[in-house]
């Protein structure tokens, strides 16, 4: 099972994402909000998902595992595949559709390209009490997720090879400039951080 991805982004489009780990590049596909971060030559950050068919090997990937979790639970829907559940992330946020549950409002679901009423009140129903992140949890979860993000950038960059201390700094120096959005987005302040650090400051920097 393919867990996870780190390596750079080699082509995006608008739902799909070619990731090069050693060499090899991997399609994978992702969320439109993943796709517009992301340029040709980024260094990517994926939580992924193997789905396996007689005809395809197919991976998903996903920012926090809290979309991977959510898509995982999705796909165990009735009526709802890989494509269709990637397609919820891409319209809702985590909190947006836990709270879309937990007060049986099937309405956000129904607005999703691929989900007819039937299986938005699907949705509803076997989600009823599942999901991980749920209503009361909105904002705790929210704010754990943006303090997520700053340390799964800091390990990526000390295994691009700077120091520990020297990821720590710069991560937290940038996540203090950046705007609410960059700040909850791994590639977003990944890319960010590595604009400050600069590949000159790498080479000067042991492992």
């Amino acid at each position: 099972m393919i867990s996870s991805l780190h390596g750079t982004a080699g082509h995006v489009a608008d739902d799909t994402l070619v990731v090069v780990v050693g060499g090899v590049g991997l399609s994978v596909a992702v969320t439109a909000q993943v796709a517009r971060s992301l340029h040709v030559g980024d260094e990517v950050l994926l939580h992924t998902h193997l789905v396996v068919r007689e005809d395809a090997l197919s991976l998903f990937g996903f920012e926090t595992r809290e979309e991977l979790t959510v898509f995982t639970q999705l796909i165990g829907v009735t009526g709802v595949g890989p494509k269709s559940a990637l397609g919820v992330l891409s319209s809702l946020t985590v909190p947006q559709i836990a709270q879309a549950v937990a007060d049986d409002d099937d309405a956000p679901f129904r607005r999703v390209s691929g989900i007819g009423p039937k299986t938005a009140k699907l949705i509803v129903v076997q989600l009823a009490g599942k999901l991980a992140v749920t209503a009361a949890a909105v904002a705790p979860a929210a704010a754990a997720a943006r303090g997520q993000v700053p340390a799964q950038v800091a390990q990526a960059l000390v295994g691009l090879g700077w120091s520990e201390r020297t990821a720590v700094e710069a991560v937290a120096a940038v996540a203090e400039e950046a705007d609410a959005a960059d700040r909850t987005s791994v590639q977003a302040l990944l890319r960010l951080t590595l604009a400050q650090l600069g590949p000159a400051r790498k080479e000067s920097v042991g492992g």
